[in-house]
């Protein structure tokens, strides 16, 4: 029940993190200034979190429609399976936020 939850909390949260891809979008289109305000606002702690749950909200939804497609063919649906598959959508929704995260910041040490 708590993974259903959640999954209907992600996909709320991935339609207001579209809402900063838009601002970013539009902001490049307005010119630098509009976009240095952007950059500033997400290159901020408080942008970088809001960004880290926006990326984990993109992974664990996704994570969590895949469990759907194959619970959708009957796979999955017992008592043990289904804890297996909470433990794992969690756990590979931070393993991949972390990698990702990882991934960005080395990007940006580089250059």
């Amino acid at each position: 029940m708590a993974m259903s939850i959640a999954h209907r909390v992600t996909g709320c949260a991935i339609y207001a993190g579209t809402l900063l891809l838009v601002w970013a979008l539009l902001a490049v289109a307005d010119g630098p200034d509009s976009f240095y305000l952007v950059e500033d606002v997400l290159g901020s702690w408080l942008g970088i979190i809001v960004l880290i749950g926006f990326t984990f909200a993109l992974i664990h939804h996704a994570l969590g429609g895949i469990k759907h497609l194959f619970q959708d063919v009957g796979v999955g649906f017992g008592p043990r399976a289904r804890v297996i598959w909470a433990q794992g959508t969690l756990a590979g929704s931070v393993v991949l936020t972390v990698l990702v995260w990882v991934a960005i910041a080395a990007s940006g040490a580089q250059g």
